[in-house]
């Protein structure tokens, strides 16, 4: 059997370093868009927690939003809440904090530690499943365990 890719396996080795047992998959078919990964996992959009970064426009700093993937973030919301500008993360941004590419961020194993914001809508489901390090890599797991793994903070997102 092939090993993962060098990035998926990154995920893997911390997923197991943090001592959970969730498995890396690396599907045939892209998981770059929710509705991709659904596909070829064969569950709903809205179980699929999608990771997107932005960048803090006053701090320079990445903060990543873990969605459910039929949600649409309403960035004005949350820049309210943080009292901060939220602005686009361009490729070499998110590569820089996260050291992976967009497409396959996953909510966990980051260069830099990241804050986290997850959507509270992830919760209707027992398992959901993210990206894992790759465009075609993702795992699966709980609304609790991505809690546990980012130490992000439950919101509404929409």
């Amino acid at each position: 059997m092939k090993g993962l890719k060098e990035s998926a396996q990154r995920v893997q080795e911390k997923l197991l370093e943090l001592g959970y047992s969730n498995k890396v998959l690396e599907l045939p078919d892209s998981t770059r868009t929710a509705q991709e990964a659904a596909d070829a996992i064969g569950c709903e959009v809205a179980q699929i927690a999608k990771s997107i970064i932005f960048r803090l426009k006053n701090s320079n700093k990445p903060l990543l939003i873990v969605a459910s993937g039929v949600n649409r973030i309403n960035e004005k919301q949350i820049a309210k809440q943080l009292n901060e500008k939220l602005g686009k993360a361009d490729a070499d941004f998110v590569r820089e904090y996260t050291g992976f590419v967009i497409g396959g961020v996953p909510p966990l194993g980051h260069k830099e530690n990241v804050m986290t914001f997850i959507d509270e809508d992830l919760f209707q489901y027992n398992t959901i499943w993210a990206a894992a390090g790759h465009p075609k890599a993702v795992f699966q797991l709980t609304p609790d365990e991505l809690v546990q793994m980012t130490k992000g903070q439950v919101v509404s997102v929409k």
